[in-house]
C-alpha cells in the first residue's frame, strides 16, 4: 500500500489516515440490480447523493449504466444525459470525491468536465483512450476484474485459481497504465466481486484480500447487497442483504482494503469506523 496516508491530486484528496474509507452507490439508471429507477431523477439522485456524504461516504460514485448480470450496453449520449447534470449539481454542494462509474473514455472526460474526479473503470481501462484521460487529468482510477461482458459474465464463470489470476490480471492493467505515465498513488484495484465469479469464488477473494492488498496497490472492495450475499443468507430482496453486507465490509477493512463501495452509507460507515479502530 502507498506510504502517505492522504492522496492528493489537483482537484481532490483522499484521507486513509483512519484506515478503510466508504465510497456511496449513487445509481441514475432504471434498471440497476438494487435500486432500480429510485434515482433516475436528476433532483432525487442529488438529493441521495447529498444524504450519503452527510452520512460519512467519502466518495459518491455514479453510475449511468447498469453492470449487472445480464445487463445490456448503454450509449455514451444515454451515459452522458443521465450522469453530467447530476454531477454538475453534486459539485455545487459538496466537496465529497466524485467518481464517475464508466468504462466509455468520453463519458469519463464528460464527468470529469462537469466535476467528478475520480474514474471507477469495471473493465480496468478496456477503451484503449481512458488510460491517456486518466494520465492527462492526473485523476485516481479504480481498475477492476470481470470475467467476460456484464452481458454473459454470469454464464459459467470458470478458474484454475482464481486469487492469483485476478490479482495477476489486475497488477497487469495497473502495470500498463503506469508505463502510460499514471501514478502508481493513483491506481485502486478492485477484485471485482460479483464480476463473473461464483459465490464460492467471491468468497476465496474475501478470504484473501490482503493478497491483492500486498500488491502495493490500494483496494476496493465492492460487495454491497450482492447475489452472492443472498445465497448464502436466503434473503431473495438485495433491500435485505444490509446485515450479510456488513460482515463483508467488516472483514474487508480489516483485511486491507482502502475503500468499500456500499449502498447503505449510514450503516457500513459505522462498520467501518469501529473496524479502523479495532486494527489500530
Amino acid at each position: 500500500m502507498p506510504d502517505d496516508d492522504i492522496l492528493q491530486w489537483p482537484s481532490g484528496s483522499i484521507d486513509f489516515t483512519d484506515g478503510c474509507v466508504v465510497m456511496g452507490i449513487l445509481n441514475v439508471t432504471d434498471d440497476s440490480f438494487s435500486d432500480a429507477g429510485k434515482f433516475a431523477n436528476v433532483d432525487k439522485a442529488v438529493a441521495h447523493g447529498l444524504d450519503m456524504a452527510k452520512a460519512g461516504a467519502v466518495i459518491i460514485d455514479v453510475g449511468a449504466e447498469s453492470t449487472r448480470p445480464g445487463s445490456e450496453p448503454v450509449s455514451t449520449d444515454r451515459q452522458i444525459a443521465r450522469a453530467i447534470p447530476v454531477i454538475e449539481k453534486l459539485r455545487g454542494q459538496t466537496d465529497a470525491v466524485i467518481s464517475i462509474d464508466t468504462f466509455d473514455a468520453e463519458v469519463a472526460a464528460a464527468a470529469l468536465d462537469a466535476g467528478a474526479n475520480m474514474i471507477n473503470d469495471v473493465t480496468a481501462m478496456s477503451d484503449g483512450r481512458m488510460v491517456g484521460l486518466v494520465a492527462k487529468r492526473k485523476v485516481p482510477i479504480v481498475l477492476m476484474h470481470m470475467q467476460g461482458s456484464p452481458k454473459t459474465m454470469q454464464a459459467e464463470p470458470k478458474y484454475d485459481d482464481v486469487v492469483s489470476e485476478v490479482r495477476d490480471y489486475l497488477v497487469e492493467r495497473a502495470e500498463l497504465a503506469e508505463r502510460l505515465s499514471v501514478k502508481s498513488k493513483m491506481i485502486f484495484i478492485d477484485p471485482g466481486i460479483g464480476f463473473g465469479k461464483t459465490t464460492e469464488h467471491n468468497l476465496e477473494i474475501l478470504r484473501n484480500i490482503d493478497v491483492f492488498a500486498g500488491t502495493g496497490y490500494r483496494v476496493l472492495m465492492g460487495t454491497s447487497r450482492k447475489r452472492f450475499i443472498g445465497q448464502l443468507t436466503g434473503k431473495d430482496t438485495p433491500e435485505d442483504r444490509v446485515m450479510g453486507t456488513a460482515a463483508t465490509v467488516a472483514i474487508s477493512a480489516a483485511m486491507g482494503a482502502s475503500i468499500v463501495r456500499v449502498h447503505d452509507v449510514g450503516e457500513m460507515v459505522d462498520v467501518v469506523k469501529v473496524t479502523n479502530a479495532l486494527k489500530e
